[in-house]
């Protein structure tokens, strides 16, 4: 078999090609691909990635109206190809002509010379008719708005004002944000290290330890950043480790824990505190790891499922339990927008049931009086407040306790912060004590 040869472009079309059409995350893919390229053409690389997957259904709209028939399931890296293009051509300021010529040729490090004339004749299609085209899009919410049809209409129902603002915020870049280790440092005093290290930033308001970079960096550029003066993580998640109420002598459970940002979090604010981090996949507790050794933290990390309580509790009781459980990610689709593709309507059942069973499970292991805090990335009522108040009218013994400092707007059970709110990720937060 003849080695596959890589560039830019041919890169990010494989790459969305996987995540199309074999249903693969977009970083598990980017982690493989990404190594294969010459340093100086990696940004661009991601850039395609990221940006073709989310604006894909309208780029994919676009390419309909573009092609006369459809493209076979064996050439999907072409039909990605195309998308690159009309990317390119419509957010990215690289000129048209280099633009055109550049995903042409990456026909040829494809091994499909016969795209060629397809791929020119699309894209210049697309310049002549670009008016026509995008008046056409209006036509279609998904197309429009570049979000599924499913989600569009779920976001319609649980927020019948703010939908659209939604959808907006999903279809934006991220910021990068910064947690200070207090342990550490303090918020004022790394504002001052970044100045000096020409990194403008902000601190974030409501988030004692949490900065704003004005643009994303290169971890590596952050000062003490290997020394573990400061992580990466976005301002809601920051809002976590607050409701935990947390002090010295505790034990608690982190119980979906991988990458590790909360766990790291939590021991920040009580390195003392034991804290036990479970994950089901072994291989992401390699990430916690690698998390707590360069932020000199000790926890004791477990491969399991949280819910097969046998298989990894040691009978003891907690002072504290997390549950940042498994969500649709609705609230993180600006960082993470191959969701649009990978994530389906029926999922979310599933997800339901799979949150149930983590409260139910996990409620009898916290002491009385301790305080359980259940977090989801999501902006979907059926992931959050419906599942908080279905658990308080099946346990009488919690109680839903009103944070000190308000997290985020609150609901009728918790607090739900949508995307962008404050220019930071969607998340839902509730704190239940045991009386």
């Amino acid at each position: 078999m003849a080695k596959q040869k890589h560039s830019a472009r041919a890169t990010a079309a494989r790459v969305i090609a996987d995540v199309v059409q074999k249903k693969q995350s977009l970083n598990a893919v980017l982690t493989v691909a990404l190594p294969l390229l010459p340093d100086n053409e990696r940004s661009l690389c991601q850039q395609l990635c990221y940006g073709v997957l989310r604006w894909h259904p309208q780029l994919n709209a676009i390419s309909q109206q573009l092609l006369s028939k459809s493209l076979k399931e064996k050439d999907a890296d072409i039909a990605a190809l195309l998308l690159c293009g009309l990317y390119q051509l419509r957010d990215l300021r690289i000129p048209s002509h280099a633009a055109i010529s550049e995903t042409v040729n990456a026909t040829k490090t494809l091994g499909k010379k016969w795209a060629k004339g397809l791929i020119n004749a699309s894209l210049r299609n697309y310049q002549r008719q670009q008016e026509e085209i995008d008046k056409k899009l209006q036509q279609s919410d998904s197309a429009h708005y570049a979000h599924p049809d499913w989600l569009i209409q779920s976001f319609k129902q649980d927020w019948p004002e703010q939908w659209q603002a939604i959808l907006n915020a999903g279809n934006q870049q991220p910021p990068m944000m910064l947690r200070v280790n207090q342990q550490k440092e303090s918020q004022q005093n790394y504002l001052t290290r970044l100045a000096e290290a020409d990194i403008p930033a902000t601190a974030i308001t409501g988030c004692p330890e949490g900065i704003l970079l004005d643009k994303p960096c290169d971890v590596y550029q952050l000062p003490g950043f290997t020394e573990g003066d400061a992580s990466v993580q976005d301002g809601a998640a920051q809002q976590v480790a607050s409701l935990l109420d947390l002090k010295s002598g505790l034990r608690i459970l982190d119980a979906c824990a991988a990458p590790g940002g909360k766990t790291c979090h939590i021991l920040e604010h009580a390195p003392d505190n034991e804290v036990t981090a479970l994950d089901i996949a072994a291989n992401r507790l390699q990430q916690i790891q690698q998390n707590t050794d360069r932020l000199q933290l000790q926890a004791t990390l477990i491969a399991s499922d949280a819910a097969d309580i046998d298989n990894w509790w040691d009978g003891q009781l907690f002072d504290r339990i997390l549950i940042d459980a498994p969500c649709s990610g609705t609230g993180v689709i600006r960082r993470h927008p191959d969701i649009k593709l990978l994530r389906r309507a029926d999922d979310i059942d599933s997800l339901d049931a799979q949150q149930k069973q983590l409260l139910n499970t996990l409620w009898p292991l916290l002491k009385p009086d301790g305080l359980l805090v259940y977090t989801t990335c999501s902006a979907l009522k059926q992931e959050n407040e419906h599942q908080i108040a279905n658990f308080l009218h099946h346990h009488p013994e919690a109680q839903e306790i009103e944070a000190s400092s308000a997290p985020a707007n609150r609901r009728p059970f918790g607090y739900q912060r949508l995307p962008g709110d404050d220019n930071l990720d969607g998340f839902y937060y509730a704190c239940l004590r045991h009386r």
